[in-house]
């Protein structure tokens, strides 16, 4: 009977803890985003800094770089770290070529129509509260929306219905690398933040587009930047 209730109370902690999906970028068709694979598009000259595999990124001014490509269906994964509380960034998925050279055209501050990971410092929200503003609207554990595009998200939702709000949270704060796992597949993306699924949407169009890394008021670091193309 004893062997039967400490193996009833196993049981029962395997089903409140489920094991967490293990991404493996090491398999075939996986590779490594490098310099070669990014343009400049409004960011300064000295706004993006590769050493190896580290990313740095000042911030200013609030602008993105590219992929040299644009891609449909694919697969990827992107290790950030804010350097500081309150940091605000993201990864854009679909980025639309229109955009991509309005903004390089102009060449002044600015953000590309697309579908936004967002890469959020929970502190933000505490910066937010202390300047009377809402705080309702967005979340600092994964935010999927469209900017411009069209999107269906997956719940819950803000309250506006436009951002899929991710289910858990798992987003670790500023100082610490978080590791974000991104599938887009035939107008839907889906995020994964540190292993488990949380957030994104359906009905993306369009479905095709470059991939941007964003630069908006605040230094941040990215590193381990990986992608497999899809069917």
């Amino acid at each position: 009977m004893k062997k039967l209730i400490v193996f009833a109370a196993l049981l029962a902690t395997l089903r409140a803890e489920p094991v967490k999906p293990v991404i493996d970028d090491t398999q075939p068709g996986w590779r490594a985003l490098t310099v070669a694979d990014f343009s400049k598009v409004n960011s300064a000259d000295d706004t993006w800094t590769w050493k190896d595999d580290l990313l740095m990124c000042t911030g200013q001014p609030v602008s993105v770089m590219r992929t040299q490509k644009i891609y449909h269906n694919f697969e990827m994964v992107v290790e950030w770290c804010h350097q500081k509380p309150a940091g605000n960034s993201g990864v854009f998925v679909w980025a639309t070529q229109e955009s991509i050279e309005k903004l390089t055209t102009a060449g002044k501050p600015g953000l590309p129509s697309g579908i936004e990971v967002q890469v959020l410092d929970h502190a933000f929200t505490d910066q937010m509260k202390a300047a009377g503003k809402a705080t309702d609207w967005f979340g600092t554990n994964g935010d999927v929306f469209p900017v411009r595009v069209n999107m269906t998200p997956f719940p819950p939702t803000s309250p506006n219905g436009e951002r899929s709000f991710p289910r858990k949270l798992l987003s670790k704060g500023h100082g610490e690398w978080n590791h974000y796992y991104i599938r887009a597949i035939n107008g839907e993306v889906r995020l994964w933040v540190n292993g488990e699924e949380v957030s994104g949407g359906t009905a993306c169009d369009p479905a095709q587009g470059y991939i941007c890394l964003e630069s908006e008021g605040s230094p941040i670091h990215f590193r381990h930047l990986r992608i497999r193309e899809l069917p």
